[in-house]
């Protein structure tokens, strides 16, 4: 009989599985490797001091925190090497897809050979109904999912670590043809994932991307009485990006300027004018510490007529 291994999206799945009294051990990977500096070598020391450095820079995670929710539980991984199939439950936007492909990576070099399974998501909706999350699913949906799971070949695993190692470059501009080379892979979201990724490099039109867009855009047409009303309501219409309330958040704070008041939630007129394009806001958000994977965020800016990116002569 196969022993499993369960690696989980976070803390709502593994409390999912565990309803479920599913076989297996369950390891929760806590993290966003979608924001912030990564290097390709997942679980190396100094991948989590790189880690560790953005999230404490940019969200106030103590150290404390981070080796009790974080690195606590990647040990707890390091011990599991005798399973013989390791399932991996990542939903298909940005914040679980970036970090399945770390997950693969890692199993690729630490656990060769092993089976690697992954779940579905989308499987348990149909194409008319909105994408659920495996913590929004029931029990049933999700006992089908796993019964139902994809086994990865050889090339699958290849390929997901080719993705993680084109993320984590310097550049993403291999990133906009990749997807083309392997329209059989079993990652059938990785387009759209890449897609959505792309579009966080600042527009050449005003200087946001198209999330910090999208936020000043919400505001502007809605009327919400505090921050917290924007940041729900960020949270039900995004489609790709899979964030959370502390993203959200943290992104309000980059864009505070833009805004003259978030009790009740208002755009500025300078915003107004970013928003129309009348203003480039490039270089007062600008920021050479911030990084997408192994890429400068304002080292490329895209473009909005073609679909691509463009990289910016220091």
């Amino acid at each position: 009989m196969n022993t499993l291994l369960h690696i989980t999206n976070g803390d709502y799945t593994t409390q999912k599985l565990q309803e479920l009294n599913i076989k297996g051990e369950i390891i929760t990977w806590r993290e966003m490797l979608c924001e912030g500096k990564t290097i390709t070598e997942v679980g190396s020391e100094v991948f989590w001091k790189t880690r560790f450095d953005f999230l404490q820079t940019s969200y106030k995670i103590s150290k404390k925190k981070f080796i009790d929710f974080t690195l606590k539980e990647y040990r707890n991984l390091c011990q599991q090497k005798k399973q013989d199939e390791i399932v991996l439950w990542f939903n298909n936007d940005l914040f679980c897809q970036v970090n399945m492909m770390a997950v693969v990576s890692w199993l690729k070099r630490y656990r060769p050979g092993r089976k690697i399974t992954i779940i579905n998501s989308e499987k348990a909706t149909t194409k008319s109904s909105k994408k659920k999350a495996f913590s929004e699913l029931t029990t049933n949906q999700l006992s089908n999912l796993y019964n139902n799971r994809i086994t990865l070949n050889k090339d699958d695993i290849e390929y997901a670590d080719y993705i993680w190692q084109l993320y984590c470059s310097d550049s993403p501009l291999r990133l906009q043809t990749v997807h083309k080379f392997n329209t059989n892979s079993p990652f059938f979201n990785i387009e759209q994932t890449i897609k959505t990724h792309l579009l966080r490099f600042p527009s050449l039109e005003n200087g946001l991307n198209f999330i910090e867009k999208n936020i000043l855009t919400i505001s502007q047409e809605n009327q919400f009485k505090n921050k917290e009303a924007l940041v729900n309501s960020l949270l039900k219409n995004q489609k790709n990006y899979g964030f959370g309330d502390i993203q959200y958040t943290n992104k309000l704070n980059d864009l505070k300027k833009l805004f003259s008041s978030f009790n009740p939630v208002k755009v500025s007129k300078i915003g107004k004018q970013v928003l129309e394009n009348q203003i480039n806001y490039y270089g007062k958000i600008r920021n050479d510490f911030s990084y997408l994977g192994g890429s400068k965020k304002y080292s490329y800016l895209y473009i909005n007529a073609n679909d691509k990116l463009l990289k910016i002569s220091s």
